[in-house]
């Protein structure tokens, strides 16, 4: 009886890792087509490149590598019993996460359209529409991992990670690294074709 239980949860756990990776190749293919377009577009004649790259999505993308770092920590400690300890750097990922997305907003909403610049309307062209819906996307699925971390906290701190068992906290550090790779990635894009 024990080993078909552990067999169930051998299945159940699979499944799980599945989805995750089938969730995020589904966002792979939804960034490679928004890049994708953003790359043709550069062709077009009104593609602008004269704007000032707003600074605060460059420290965002240091707060993302760090919040990467920290979660990993985190995770490492959880694994070695150290729950406390890991209960502060996970804590501490949701703040950089909070912060992330401020600095995101704030270099869309505040520092571009303090240039002149919006997705639409007369001051809008194919450029800053471009740039407010990659980074608007990718804040979307920022706000699921964000909801991601907040149920590993919680589930955490109900003591449901231990050494042996820790397949939560293994999807939703996978799962912001991801996201933390994925603005890497949409940020070096859009800084050099800048």
């Amino acid at each position: 009886m024990d080993y078909t239980a552990g067999e169930e949860k051998y299945k159940q756990d699979r499944a799980k890792k599945q989805m995750l990776w089938f969730g995020i190749i589904s966002l792979c293919m939804t960034f490679a087509g928004l890049t994708s377009a953003y790359i043709v577009s550069m062709e077009r004649k009104d593609w602008l490149d004269d704007y000032e790259f707003p600074q605060s999505l460059i420290i965002s993308t240091v707060i993302i590598i760090i919040s990467s770092i920290v979660i990993q920590m985190a995770k490492s400690m959880i694994v070695k019993d150290k729950k406390q300890i890991g209960t502060l750097l996970l804590v501490v990922t949701l703040v950089l996460g909070f912060v992330f997305m401020g600095l995101q907003y704030q270099g869309l909403f505040t520092e571009m359209t303090g240039q002149g610049y919006f997705m639409t309307g007369e001051s809008s062209n194919i450029t800053t529409t471009f740039l407010f819906l990659i980074i608007a996307v990718h804040i979307a699925h920022v706000i699921a991992g964000m909801i991601a971390l907040t149920t590993v906290v919680v589930n955490h701190i109900r003591g449901k990670y231990s050494k042996e068992d820790h397949l939560g906290l293994t999807l939703g550090v996978t799962f912001w690294h991801f996201l933390g790779l994925l603005w890497i990635f949409l940020f070096v894009l859009i800084y050099i074709t800048k």
